[in-house]
């Protein structure tokens, strides 16, 4: 597919705090582009954001319109990790063997350092996740990067991570910027929509009626600069811009080389974030 009736942009959180109902950033936002607009809407909790998640693919099915929905945490790890992890390649078999290792509840704790203590354990102990609170001191989960990736046998940084060097390694669990924690909240998630019928995860599958991918907002950084001010919540504004951005393009038939871009070897283990060296493409769509 090269385009969609809706566009979905998530602004995922591995935030442990309580949810709050009061709109505040370090939670989670979605925008929804469409022929009749651009909306965003604020949910508190992942488990809250899941459900609205899934009845939105659903009512999509329902009235017979394509959906594409991206998420903003990485999708995959470098390639080898899935199958010295759960002794089977493909992205897949990690989102599976997440989904039975992370607890998540409604008020949003969560174990995803001791998940992350427990992989680094079964890797040897030295890594490849770091960065954790000074207050959960794991053994096997460093608080500070010194993790000898090469003498590990994975790599750092994905090949897309390489193609945008601002996006976060997805090793990195904590502080600023800590994709590989949203990761670890995300991905069973991943792995509970990607059952639901007629939907595909991308680019590990072809695009189809209801497909996820995996975004990063930061590609149109300029733009959002440009939207910020008093009392605007910059997670908002990267949702709202980014799902237009894209359903412009789609509408314009410019989203099909975006979907087609990534290498063979993003296509099993690792992922590809849509739109990964189209920046300018994307923010020529606002």
């Amino acid at each position: 597919m090269s385009s969609f009736d809706l566009v979905a942009v998530v602004d995922w959180s591995a935030s442990a705090a309580p949810p709050r109902q009061r709109p505040q950033a370090d939670a989670i936002w979605l925008g929804l582009a469409s022929a009749s607009g651009v909306a965003t809407s604020y949910h508190p909790s992942r488990h809250a954001a899941e459900a609205a998640i899934k009845a939105l693919i659903l009512q999509a099915q329902q009235a017979g319109e394509s959906l594409l929905v991206g998420f903003d945490f990485p999708f995959g790890y470098p390639e080898g990790f899935a199958t010295r992890l759960t002794g089977k390649s493909g992205a897949a078999a990690v989102w599976h063997w997440l989904s039975e290792a992370i607890e998540d509840g409604p008020d949003n704790r969560n174990n995803r350092f001791a998940v992350a203590d427990a992989i680094n354990q079964r890797f040897g102990g030295q890594g490849p996740f770091w960065g954790r609170p000074d207050s959960q001191p794991f053994s096997h989960l460093p608080s500070r990067k010194t993790i000898d990736y090469p003498a590990l046998g994975l790599a750092e940084r994905r090949l897309v991570e390489k193609l945008v060097p601002r996006a976060q390694p997805v090793w990195k669990l904590y502080t600023t910027g800590a994709a590989g924690g949203q990761s670890l909240m995300g991905l069973p998630m991943i792995h509970r929509l990607s059952n639901l019928p007629g939907t595909s995860v991308w680019p590990f599958a072809p695009a189809a009626p209801v497909t996820l991918a995996e975004i990063y907002p930061s590609l149109l950084a300029p733009s959002v600069t440009a939207a910020l001010g008093p009392g605007v919540i910059k997670d908002e504004v990267q949702v709202r811009l980014l799902a237009q951005s894209l359903w412009r393009l789609g509408q314009a038939g410019q989203l099909g080389p975006l979907l087609a871009a990534p290498p063979p070897e993003a296509r099993q283990d690792e992922g590809w974030i849509l739109g990964a060296g189209a920046a300018e493409t994307l923010r020529a769509a606002l």
